[in-house]
């Protein structure tokens, strides 16, 4: 029977299934992973299944039922047991349950009030490692009596710089902190505990006895984000003690099997946003100095590619058995592959590389069996298996074969074109489902958040669902990107807006002369700094019959401070807060320029959004307004920056149609 096709639909965003972790058990016979789906229009809720697919062949299985969020599973040592947070018996309260490989129901370990973050089995599997956040008291004694609940927030009191997190809302008071959690009684013991520091990224020793971790101790964290170091703290008693590796952001630590080295993911020096992520290591016993294990390669260690539908996790680095190297995903021209580096040489050897992006993945014990996380432009995402010791490739699941089968996804081009400052500029074109060559179409332009970040070969529903209703879509990498080099990124150091802004008016000239494009219906798009630079364009140039601006920058000067990202946003700009020097940030500020806008603009965003705050995006829309160009605006109540990506399914929806409703009444 053949399948009739058809083009991207707005609703199959609730068909879509998603994988957000996956674990392969120690014994290398499955691979555990959870399936993120929507219930249905009527409740709009998001739910999360375990299932199991066997390494050697066979049909996957669903593990654990239910309408709620089971997450993050983590095998025991021995493979007979799965650890794993359900919200199952609460749903604003994720517990930690374990499940029998044996069969049977899952049962709570864990009975604490507050968040949970990363855990981990110890090595002979007795103990759980936890990241725990508790409840302040405030918030405790409100869900304790009914009449506080009903009256809800009196006041927030604030004492610290960095305060809010887009998606998560205001801070507590409480500090993520390190605890032990028996793995058959649950009982649970706190081993760090600190008014002002967190502890992050936390990892067991080989024999168990000690934690490395991450913090940062400085005075004021918030006024000095960079100054992470990495720690060990004994499991028994003892104080953390501070290891010798340079000041620097770092993140997600790894202990070698031999105890002698901590892995992790970081930079060198503050400030110095622009530079490569790199795998380092740092000696335990403290005799000797951190070392960059790529410092030879100018390559981003990231999972970053943009997408729509289920996000490609950044790992620790995996040791291996022998403590010789590490595994490092690598963001490089609009793709994720995965390598391993040496200790001795700094060599990269690749083990898994394609179109496609390398997300979440793991080793059995033996190490001869990998499982990860595979999307790809076509396909949002499957487990593969790779086998370590002959190099096979076995594909374990075949998630959203119904819509897979029945989308015709048009035709997607990669282009590599002459930048306008003698640069390689490297983009796609996505054309509509039946495309001809012999007509005439309208473009979108669609231009990335970050900037530090990709467009590439991972799936964007919104690119197919515009293409289906006969669009161009044409999208690139404009210098600040990452992926092509650390000159590269570092191009933007003194703002954006210029060498970004000629690049990607370079891309549109391009995509402009081709046969196919109609160049008097050109529209332009994108969120977040993609909206910065959809506003900076209206403000530039008239070249494009309309603009949707969406969870955009534009004022630079009203972002510093009302953003999560807060102070930091200035070291993009000159690095001098408004009251030290106004002029860069305001020179490079959309609304400077906003007075010359005469491009029919739609402006879309979060009320909810902490990262662009809903003013940023009014203060387009009233100059707008003001200046008599057509203009409307689009507010999502209770959603975050993310909508594009987490927000609720229906609005999610409205979105995409509010955008293609601009697109058609003008292009």
């Amino acid at each position: 029977m053949v399948t009739e096709k058809r083009g991207v639909r707005a609703e199959d965003l609730y068909a879509l299934e998603l994988v957000p972790n996956l674990e392969i058990s120690p014994d290398g016979k499955y691979v555990a992973y959870t399936v993120l789906r929507v219930d249905g229009k009527k409740t709009e809720k998001k739910c999360c299944n375990l299932w199991l697919v066997a390494t050697d062949g066979g049909e996957p299985r669903q593990f654990t039922f239910g309408d709620h969020v089971d997450t993050t599973p983590h095998w025991s040592p021995d493979s007979s047991k799965i650890a794993f947070l359900s919200n199952r018996r609460d749903e604003a309260q994720p517990q930690i349950y374990i499940i029998s490989m044996a069969g049977g129901e899952a049962q709570p370990l864990t009975d604490m009030k507050g968040a949970f973050g990363k855990f981990a089995w110890s090595p002979d599997g007795s103990k759980i490692l936890v990241q725990f956040r508790k409840k302040d008291k405030e918030v405790l004694e409100r869900e304790e009596d009914e009449n506080k609940k009903k009256l809800g927030v009196v006041f927030r009191h604030i004492d610290r710089a960095q305060y809010s997190m887009d998606g998560e809302g205001y801070y507590p008071k409480e500090r993520w902190h390190l605890w032990i959690v028996d793995a058959e009684s649950g009982a649970g013991q706190q081993i760090t505990d600190s008014a002002v520091h967190d502890e992050a990224a936390p990892c067991w020793s080989p024999d168990g006895k000690q934690i490395a971790f991450i913090s940062n101790h400085a005075p004021d964290s918030h006024l000095d984000p960079d100054a992470d170091g990495v720690y060990i703290v004994p499991v028994e008693s003892g104080e953390p003690r501070k290891l010798n590796a340079p000041v620097g952001p770092k993140d997600l630590a790894s202990y070698s099997p031999d105890g002698k080295w901590i892995a992790y993911i970081g930079q060198e020096g503050r400030g110095k946003w622009w530079q490569n992520d790199s795998v380092w290591i740092v000696p335990t016993d403290g005799d000797g100095a951190a070392r960059d294990l790529m410092a030879a390669h100018d390559l981003m260690v990231s999972a970053f590619t943009t997408n729509d539908a289920g996000s490609a996790t950044l790992m620790p680095p995996v040791w291996s058995k022998d403590s010789h190297w590490v595994t490092a995903q690598i963001s490089l021209h609009g793709r994720t592959t995965l390598h391993t580096v040496s200790l001795e040489t700094g060599e990269l050897n690749t083990l898994i590389e394609g179109d496609g992006v390398v997300g979440t993945h793991s080793m059995d014990a033996t190490q001869k069996k990998l499982a990860y996380f595979y999307g790809s432009m076509t396909d949002p995402v499957q487990i593969w298996l790779y086998d370590m010791e002959n190099g096979e490739k076995q594909q374990l699941t075949h998630l959203n074969q119904e819509l897979r089968e029945v989308w015709d996804l048009g035709e997607l081009e990669e282009v590599w074109i002459d930048g306008p400052d003698g640069d390689d500029l490297h983009g796609w074109i996505l054309k509509p489902p039946g495309f001809d060559p012999h007509k005439q179409y309208p473009s979108i332009l669609e231009i990335h958040g970050g900037p530090i970040a990709q467009y590439g070969y991972f799936f964007m529903h919104e690119f197919y669902y515009l293409a289906a209703q006969g669009y161009v879509i044409h999208f690139c990498n404009p210098r600040g990107s990452l992926g092509y080099g650390e000159a590269y990124i570092k191009a933007t150091k003194d703002g954006w807006g210029a060498e970004d802004y000629a690049d990607v008016m370079a891309w549109t000239d391009y995509v402009a002369a081709l046969p196919y494009i109609d160049n008097t219906r050109m529209g332009v798009t994108g969120g977040s700094y993609g909206g910065y630079m959809t506003a900076w364009i209206i403000g530039h140039t008239d070249r494009f019959k309309a603009a949707v601006a969406q969870r955009c920058v534009s004022n630079l000067v009203s972002l510093w401070g009302s953003s999560d990202g807060n102070w930091v946003f200035q070291r993009h700009f000159g690095d001098k807060a408004p009251y030290e020097s106004i002029e860069r940030m305001w020179a490079c500020s959309p609304m400077a320029h906003i007075g010359s806008a005469k491009t029919p603009t739609l402006i879309i965003h979060s009320e909810n959004d902490m990262r662009c705050p809903l003013e940023q995006g009014q203060q387009v829309y009233i100059a707008l307004k003001k200046l008599g160009v057509n203009t409307e605006l689009v507010l999502f109540p209770g959603e975050p920056h993310g909508l594009s990506r987490t927000g609720r399914t229906d609005r999610r929806v409205a979105r995409l149609e509010h955008i293609l409703e601009w697109f058609k009444r003008y292009l």
